[in-house]
């Protein structure tokens, strides 16, 4: 958020401003799925972008082999509310971001 606030590019920003219906894959009911963040922000060419985020642990966003059943519960709601994000957003004219620790850390540093 304080990236947000201080970054020149940032147009506007918002945190959970979006409601996203989706089908929960484990119970079939539909649900609602809420983006960490909706930003606005000017690219390096000047033009004007909107990407909705969403923030999550690599573990929680990728199936591995060795993850337990709980563990691949999590990723597949996640995979449907991302699916949703996507398909939402492209109605929408904007774009859908996971980002994880890979995304923000760099050796352990921010």
């Amino acid at each position: 958020m304080r990236f947000c606030d201080s970054n020149d590019a940032v147009l506007q920003w918002a945190s959970e401003a979006v409601q996203i219906p989706y089908r929960h894959p484990l119970t079939g009911k539909q649900t609602v799925y809420v983006p960490d963040f909706l930003i606005t922000y000017r690219t390096r060419n000047n033009t004007m972008r909107a990407e909705l985020i969403e923030i999550k642990p690599k573990k929680q966003s990728v199936i591995e082999s060795k993850m337990n059943s709980r563990d691949r519960a999590v990723v597949a709601i996640n995979y449907a509310k991302w699916q949703a994000a996507t398909k939402w957003c492209q109605r929408q004219g904007l774009t859908f971001r996971v980002v994880t620790e890979q995304d923000m850390f760099h050796n352990g540093r921010a």
